[in-house]
């Protein structure tokens, strides 16, 4: 019987590679000063049996960099994997924004990008039941702008209110240390009915991807394009992929997740290092303000789409992976992205969701990087002027420029075009607190689920819901199928009798 051979892929000749690029090379081993180390695998010790004395500098270099090589990870989107490329214009859409980017046809801006899981860990795997992480960093002549979105277009909740409390029941049970816990997450999702869509979009195929290259992106949020007359529109941001959407079965899944747990960060390594280089085009869905004031449903509520039958996709230009990290916790674990980051053109919009993490982001990279993040090399933009100076792992004193504004001294003053594209926003009404949570939450759901899923993805949809649902109690069962009925009554039925429920039951909501 023959014996097949063992295929190494890019991932496992890593070092292989390494190896032959560098042959011949015959570096000192240093400590990270850069003084040269004698003998590096023994600890300097009294005799044979004795102790090991505090002036061993070189173990002391070695265990106190040891003890302090990683940060804090991420609160969410923990889990990750990342590449650089470039984002090409292939058609005009200076009409709704004179940022820079979009400049002209054929315009190519370097960019890096994270795909993650959500809710777990570090040491998650890639392929349990999630959102993804769907985020660019575009390294632009006006400095940083980074889209921070996901695989879906929408999410769970719409008010950054919610936010920590939605985040939490996706993580560890405080006591049992153990997640999910199912009682916490249908508890949740159960009392807050605008879940529903997010839901569905997550127990669909839609939540095991085959991998990062094989999913959709979108900025999810509402944001505004300025353009040189200072018009401004909303618009939505979406990454369509050209490997096209594949997704694995849940028993597919949940078998990677045990074999190979970093299942979408191989692929995605691999497929760049064989060339064969991941790519999306970028679109936009643009509505006027007229439009938004007419509109049906709140155009900035991050539960709803906007159907593409009123706005359609307009194509923008090309997102293209070419180049791996060369060290992943240098470029992708230290990478910050942040809606914050916006340059001339680009603006935010009333979603309520984005506003909150407007401050989110930048106090969680300070938490985890410290107050420089932004001088990192993956982080740091072009060309920085301005007046924050010092804090821990600061590189840039910005040659001696004066620190305080205004001066006399040629210090950076402000930028007219900049001024021109933030145009006044009319704002009124009373200062108080609205709960959004009660507007129509089923309506699109039920478009989802009635005219986009095909019969055998709605029967895939009911068997993966019921997998979560029957861990949970017989009260929060029913009540979550109280707005899957709302959703569609057969969806309701059929949860029903998966679950054994299909007698009367009495229980208050």
């Amino acid at each position: 019987m023959s014996k097949k051979a063992f295929v190494r892929d890019a991932v496992a000749n890593q070092l292989v590679e390494y190896a032959e690029k560098h042959e011949g090379e015959k570096n000192s081993i240093t400590t990270n000063s850069g003084n040269p180390i004698g003998t590096k695998d023994a600890s300097l010790t009294v005799g044979y049996h004795g102790p090991t004395l505090l002036q061993d500098v070189m173990l002391l270099d070695d265990l106190s960099h040891f003890t302090k090589e990683r940060n804090p990870e991420r609160v969410v989107h923990a889990k990750g994997a990342g590449a650089f490329g470039y984002f090409e214009v292939t058609h005009d859409i200076t009409k709704y924004t004179a940022a820079k980017p979009f400049a002209q046809i054929g315009k190519r801006t370097p960019i890096a990008m994270r795909f993650s899981t959500v809710a777990g860990e570090r040491g998650y795997a890639d392929t349990v039941r999630d959102v993804r992480g769907f985020a660019i960093k575009f390294y632009t002549d006006d400095g940083i702008w980074d889209i921070v979105g996901n695989n879906t277009p929408v999410f769970f909740v719409k008010d950054a209110a919610v936010f920590s409390s939605f985040i939490h029941v996706m993580k560890r049970n405080p006591v049992t240390n153990i997640r999910p816990d199912y009682d916490m997450f249908w508890d949740f999702v159960s009392l807050r009915p605008e879940c529903t869509h997010q839901t569905l979009i997550t127990f669909s195929d839609r939540g095991t991807p085959k991998s990062y290259r094989n999913m959709h992106g979108y900025g999810s949020h509402t944001y505004s394009f300025v353009n040189k007359e200072g018009v401004v529109h909303w618009i939505k941001y979406h990454f369509i992929t050209n490997q096209g959407i594949q997704n694995l079965s849940a028993r597919d899944a949940q078998r990677i997740a045990g074999e190979n747990p970093d299942y979408h960060t191989r692929d995605l390594y691999n497929a760049i290092a064989t060339k064969n280089f991941p790519s999306w085009d970028f679109y936009i869905q643009v509505m006027t303000h007229d439009q938004a004031l007419k509109s049906p449903y709140d155009p900035f509520d991050l539960t709803k789409v906007w159907l593409h039958a009123d706005y359609p996709l307009i194509p923008v230009g090309k997102i293209v992976l070419n180049k791996n990290p060369t060290n992943y916790y240098a470029e992708i674990e230290q990478i910050a992205m942040d809606v914050a980051h916006l340059i001339p053109g680009v603006e935010i919009s009333p979603d309520r969701m984005l506003q909150g993490r407007m401050f989110a982001y930048r106090d969680t990279h300070q938490y985890r990087l410290g107050p420089n993040y932004n001088q990192l090399p993956v982080n740091r933009p072009y060309v920085v002027h301005n007046y924050s100076r010092d804090g821990y792992g600061t590189t840039n004193s910005q040659g001696g420029a004066p620190n305080y504004h205004p001066n006399s001294f040629e210090g950076p003053v402000d930028d007219k075009r900049a001024q021109a594209l933030s145009p006044s926003i009319p704002l009124h009404g009373e200062a108080k607190r609205i709960d959004s949570g009660n507007d129509d939450n089923f309506t699109q759901p039920r478009l989802l689920y009635v005219r986009v899923l095909k019969e055998d993805e709605r029967q895939r949809l009911v068997e993966n819901l019921v997998e979560w649902l029957k861990r949970t109690t017989t009260v929060i069962q029913l009540r979550a199928i109280s707005n899957f009925e709302q959703v569609d009554k057969t969806l309701g039925s059929r949860l029903k009798e998966a679950l054994h429920l299909d007698q009367e039951y009495h229980i208050e909501f």
